[in-house]
Formats: structure tokens, sequence, C-alpha cells
């Protein structure tokens, strides 16, 4: 069985799906690995360090003519690019594996169903405990958290820790980081080692310990929050009135910072806004807000994807493209998930994609000419799937 890899074609992306380490780790495994030539260099893996491992580099169409399973960093469904260049070039029965944005664009997953490809996405990967290898949201969102401390720190008009010297003490830097998931765990441990004075909010009062646990104060506000919290560990959509009364309560906490880093985001909906104009205005000149959730509308409500924005004195970074600006490291992680499920899946000389299997349930978009995930066929407005007829006695 062949694994091909190409090159990111994504604006920005520098990331690649797998590292020489990985390619060896599944060659020894009995599979077969080729690469486009260049695939690796933005990421800081040239072509020879393929090659030692024992991977065939190749053009890219060769890529998709040979290979039985495709893995991209950014698959045909997150990108327009993908769609219209790079899913043309699958065959029927072609295996796909990346992030996919299948909740953000369902009609993707649509298109990759018409060609006939089998499509896993990488998002959808249920967050359990054997899953855990495989989560790349995980792995990303740790860049992500750490990027944004970094981007915070040069844009700030004054350092992070407390330094005593001869010309006087400076004062610490105040972070404010709002949502703690994986990227804001990270925020807050690398703003802590910077020297920062750091607290922390989340709409799920479960996370207090962990915020506690890396140094930083949890600020907690007088809010109903039971439920907020889904079986998937991620911050559920909370009502207009909840909303505004969060804003009410966080304005005070946002004008006494002098950094703040919100990542509150989910999955397949608008980032809510949390941080609204008023409070921006509150805050003190030269102060940072880098917005993580920029790209489904951004937690600010001054944020614009991809630009630096100066309003009241206060800068605003809206940044998608975090993570592929460590993208040798970022590969790393990519490539150790991707690793982790295609060994997990591979049997016999090919992917097992038993819908009984939790992993594969959750992940698989796409297969035999049809969207087979019910949450994406909903959305779809398709009819649900008939179940698989049961085995007849003696079978």
């Amino acid at each position: 069985m062949i694994i091909g890899v190409t090159k990111e074609t994504a604006a920005k992306e520098l990331r690649v799906a797998l590292i020489p380490a990985s390619a060896a780790v599944l060659i020894k495994a009995g599979l077969e690995v080729r690469v486009e030539r260049g695939a690796g260099e933005a990421a800081g893996f040239p072509d020879a360090a393929y090659e030692e491992k024992g991977v065939t580099l190749c053009d890219r169409a060769d890529v998709f003519a040979q290979a039985d399973i495709v893995v991209q960093v950014q698959g045909p469904g997150a990108h327009a690019a993908g769609l219209t260049s790079d899913l043309p070039q699958c065959r029927p029965g072609q295996i796909l594996v990346g992030m996919q944005d299948p909740l953000g664009n369902p009609e993707g997953v649509a298109a990759m169903a018409k060609q006939g490809v089998t499509a896993l996405s990488l998002e959808m990967v249920p967050r359990i405990t054997r899953a855990q290898s495989m989560d790349v949201l995980s792995s990303m969102a740790t860049v992500a958290g750490y990027q944004a401390v970094l981007e915070a720190a040069a844009q700030l008009p004054r350092l992070f820790p407390m330094l005593m010297t001869a010309a006087g003490t400076l004062a610490p830097a105040r972070v404010f980081v709002v949502g703690v998931g994986v990227a804001g765990l990270q925020a807050i441990a690398t703003a802590k080692r910077l020297g920062a004075v750091v607290e922390a909010y989340d709409v799920r009062p479960a996370v207090r310990d962990q915020v506690l646990s890396v140094g930083a104060k949890f600020v907690e506000f007088d809010l109903e929050t039971e439920g907020a919290e889904d079986k998937g560990g991620y911050a559920k959509e909370q009502s207009d009135e909840f909303i505004r009364r969060q804003q009410q309560q966080m304005q005070e906490v946002v004008a006494r910072n002098d950094v703040v880093i919100t990542t509150a985001a989910i999955p397949g909906k608008k980032s809510p806004v949390l941080v609204t104009e008023p409070m921006v205005e509150a805050m003190a000149p030269g102060s940072v807000i880098v917005d993580l959730a920029a790209e489904r509308g951004g937690n600010c409500e001054l944020t614009r994807a991809d630009e630096v924005v100066t309003a009241h004195g206060v800068t605003i970074l809206g940044p998608t493209d975090l993570v592929s600006r460590k993208p040798y490291h970022a590969s790393q992680m990519f490539a150790r998930n991707i690793e982790t499920l295609l060994l997990s899946l591979y049997k016999d000389g090919g992917l097992n994609l038993d819908p009984a299997d939790e992993v594969v349930a959750g992940c698989l978009l796409a297969k035999d000419g049809e969207v087979v995930h019910p949450r994406l066929r909903e959305m779809l407005d398709l009819p649900p799937l008939a179940p698989p007829a049961a085995p007849e006695e003696g079978d």
C-alpha cells in the first residue's frame, strides 16, 4: 500500500504532513511512502532527508496517480485550491487524510463524495483516551498558544518580566487569557515563563485547577455555567443573554491587562464576541490583543482576519497562520498524529475502516460516493443512511 505526501498549496501553509522520521516508521510497518519533491523544505525537511529514510521522491501528479492514501495538512475540503486543483486528480476509492474543515465547509465533503474518494478528517478524531496521540487539534493548539504569546511580546511596548535594575524596577506585564483549552493553557505557561502576571477565564469552571496548575489566577464571573461543556470537552455555544452578561463582567478584567489572548472557538460556528469595542477603548494605550479565533470572525469585535488593527491605541492581531510560523515542530507533531492514526487502522495490507470503530466513526466523512458522517448529512439536508443489513443466520 502506497502513502503519498504532497506539498501544501494553501496560502501561508509551511507545514508538511509527514516528516522523514514518521515516514520511516510507516515504511518499517510495510507501507511505501512517496513524497512530492520539495514538500518538506519550507518546514526544514529537505528531500535528501526523506531519501535517507527510504522514501521515493516524485512529481505531484505522480503522487495522486500512484498513492492509495494521500495525506495532507490541509486536505481538499480545507481550502479552495484543494477542491479545484487536487480533488480532480483523485480517483474513486483513493483515501484522503488531512484537515478537511467539514463543519465549516460541508459542501467540500459533498464534493469529495461526488468524486468517489474516501475522506478522513483529522479534526473529527474523537477526544477519547485511545485517540489522544491522533489529536491534531490539540497538537496544533499547543503551537498556536505558544506563538500567540511571542506575537504579543513582539508588539507590546514593554517587557514581560519584572526586572530590578540600577535604573529602577520594571513592573511585569499583565496577561489575560480567555478560553482555557490546549491553546489557552500553552499561552498561560508561555507568558508565565516570560515573567508576566497571568490570569485566565473559561466558561467551563472545571478548568480552574488546570489554570492554577500552570501558575495563573482563575477569574470567576457570576454566571450559570452548568452544561457549558460538551461531551468532547469543547465549550458549547451560549445564549445571547449569557454572552451579554459575560461581556459586562469581563470589561474590568480586560481593562487592567496589557495583553489579552482570546482562544474561544466553537467547531463549525462563528466565534463568540467576548471583547467589545468599549472594552478595547478601556485598555491602556500600547496594549495588545491576539485573537486566535480570527478565522471564524474573532472573539474581539474589532478583529479582522490576517490583519493588524490599531484602535483606541490598542493593537489587535488576527492571525490565522500562527501554527505555520513554527512549521518544523508543528510538522513533527502533525506527522506523529498521522502516523499513529494510520498504524492503528492498517491491517492485512489495507486500512480497516470499520464503522463500528469509534475513531473511524468519528472521522470518516465520505465513502463509496456517499457522505457517511451523520452530522454532515444533517448539515447538507441529506436523509439518514440506512443501517447496514444484519447478517443472516448461519453467515
